[in-house]
């Protein structure tokens, strides 16, 4: 598995083990068999983990496999290991947060995590138009300062948002957010900031809620309603971005270079955002290890200039999605920003 620094003495792997699927709503979960499954990503290389506070459970079963895999694998081995939480105040919360709610949920955190300092702090916002965003991040600096968080980052800003945080004063190690083959908006203004400020860029999405996998190969077009919001999610940007047949084109491309590799298409998918400028790694939804082989390989697949050529080609006639990073989603009232959930520590 490669790793990459990203920050002076902070080093992490370039495939991240995310842990939505872990949370709520994805089914009955195991919580022994979620912690072995931990240590067989870490054993393998791959030794970043991430969460958030609204994951429900999900930090908790973090905590009890950083122990489990200190008193299996010694210290050193625990030293590698890297947890990238999320702090996401509920879009209720935000006309009065005050600086002891954020206080009380990173030391929340850092109790479930069982983490005397936080690694990173990846930092969400709901609203532009609720005022105390700055506000909350200069509390998460103080938070910082008091040894309670190493890293503050952010998932989700736009470029200017970004900017402003940065003119402000408050260093951003990294942005987590939606970057793909089939959602590009990142490449408009946001790669070109975070390069100039060294701002590590970690994608999720990449194989777009399963969409960018030999399960869609030749498939008809889906009709709503889809089997789950994030499907919903992402079909709206196949749409936008010019429609099923386009999709299918990609998809065909993919195949052809996932054959050349002998590898599967959602590893390609993955593996030309690495590719990437700006990209320090990508971050894989796992519910279990059934496709830890499959993970590993995105690391290890060289594209050539032919593979990507053709990836490029196959995008040809598609449409310029709307915005900055996650611009489309913030509206509440449209299409993409009217699937998602805004109060997920009340489950709404």
């Amino acid at each position: 598995m490669q790793r990459i620094t990203i920050s002076p003495g902070y080093e992490i792997s370039r495939v991240i083990r995310g842990g939505w699927q872990l949370a709520g709503g994805h089914g009955v979960v195991d919580h022994e068999m979620a912690i072995e499954d931990m240590v067989a990503f870490a054993d393998a290389g791959i030794t970043t983990f991430d969460c958030a506070d609204i994951y429900t459970g999900v930090e908790d079963l973090i905590g009890r496999f950083r122990l489990r895999y200190r008193d299996t694998r010694g210290q050193a081995a625990l030293g590698r290991i890297r947890v990238h939480t999320k702090f996401v105040p509920d879009l209720g919360v935000l006309p009065t947060i005050t600086k002891a709610y954020v206080e009380s949920v990173i030391d929340t955190s850092r109790q479930r995590l069982n983490l005397e300092c936080l690694d990173l702090v990846q930092f969400h916002w709901w609203d532009y138009e609720m005022p105390l965003w700055l506000d909350t991040l200069g509390w998460l600096k103080e938070l910082q300062d008091d040894g309670r968080i190493n890293k503050i980052s952010g998932t989700n800003f736009d470029s200017d948002h970004v900017r402003s945080i940065l003119d402000a004063g408050i260093p951003f190690t990294s942005l987590q957010l939606q970057y793909s083959l089939l959602d590009r908006r990142p490449e408009k203004r946001m790669v070109a900031l975070a390069k100039r400020h060294d701002i590590a860029l970690f994608c999720y999405g990449t194989v777009a809620g399963g969409f960018l996998s030999d399960r869609w190969l030749g498939k008809t077009e889906p009709e709503h309603p889809l089997e789950n919001r994030s499907l919903t999610k992402y079909k709206l940007i196949i749409d936008d971005l010019g429609g099923w047949d386009l999709f299918q084109a990609l998809l065909q491309s993919l195949r052809k270079i996932a054959d050349r590799h002998a590898t599967d298409i959602a590893t390609i998918a993955s593996a030309a955002m690495l590719r990437r400028p700006g990209v320090s790694a990508v971050i894989v939804g796992a519910r279990n290890r059934d496709h830890l082989s499959s993970n590993l390989a995105i690391a290890g697949v060289t594209l050539s200039d032919v593979d990507l050529a053709e990836i490029e080609a196959a995008l040809i006639g598609a449409r310029e999605l709307d915005g900055d990073v996650y611009t489309l989603e913030r509206d509440r009232t449209g299409r993409h920003g009217s699937i998602m959930k805004y109060n997920l520590n009340k489950g709404e």
